[in-house]
């Protein structure tokens, strides 16, 4: 194992970095999203259900 060869992957072939951000971006607005959204949905309960 030891004389395994090191991977560079920002020049493996095939490797399609441009892409691998954009999702990753949508992943984070979909946490963002996630997150205000169940926030506001907790704020709202605390007001209306008290």
């Amino acid at each position: 194992m030891a004389d395994h060869a090191t991977v560079v992957y920002e020049t493996a072939p095939g490797n399609d970095l441009a892409q691998h951000e954009a999702t990753y971006r949508g992943f984070l607005q979909l946490v963002k999203w996630g997150v205000g959204s169940t926030a506001l949905v907790l704020v709202l309960m605390a007001i209306f259900l008290v």
